[in-house]
This record gives C-alpha cells, sequence and structure tokens, in this order.
C-alpha cells in the first residue's frame, strides 16, 4: 500500500508542478503526471545530498521538497524540448 500512496503523493505534486511551470509539456498531462512523481525522488535526492531530511513522509517539508524537485525537472525538460518546426 505505500508504493500506492507515493505513486498519488508524486501524482498531486506533479499538478501543483504542472501549475507553477505555465507552458505545455512534452507529455500532455500524464507526462507533467510523470514527471511529477520521478521529480519527488529528484527533490528527495537533491535534499538529502546537500544534508537536508528530504522527502520523508507526507508532511509539509516533504511537499516543498517533492515540489521543488518537480518544478525544476519539469523546467528543464520543457527548456530543452521546445517547440519542433516541420520540415
Amino acid at each position: 500500500m505505500g508504493i500506492l500512496l507515493w505513486i498519488l503523493f508524486g501524482i498531486i505534486v506533479g499538478f501543483v508542478a504542472r501549475w507553477i511551470v505555465p507552458g505545455e509539456g512534452p507529455g500532455g498531462i500524464l507526462g507533467d503526471l510523470v514527471v511529477g512523481i520521478v521529480g519527488a525522488f529528484i527533490g528527495g535526492w537533491l535534499f538529502s545530498f546537500f544534508g537536508h531530511a528530504g522527502v520523508t513522509g507526507f508532511n509539509l517539508g516533504s511537499f516543498v521538497c517533492a515540489i521543488i524537485g518537480a518544478v525544476v525537472l519539469l523546467w528543464i525538460m520543457r527548456a530543452f524540448s521546445g517547440r519542433r518546426s516541420a520540415v
């Protein structure tokens, strides 16, 4: 049951990150939700790398940590995907 709750947590983070970073992502809404889940893992890793607690459970500190990771990942993905011209 724990992994399902973490996926739900990542989906919520993905929705919030999608709201913070404007524009359409490369994968649409579903892609942004996956970015939220992966970004939560990245945020937790980054915070623990710098000596902070990271994502420790369902609390405000973990939510902020996951949001930061998801926003950074979403911003990077959107910066590199850009608009492709049709040839």
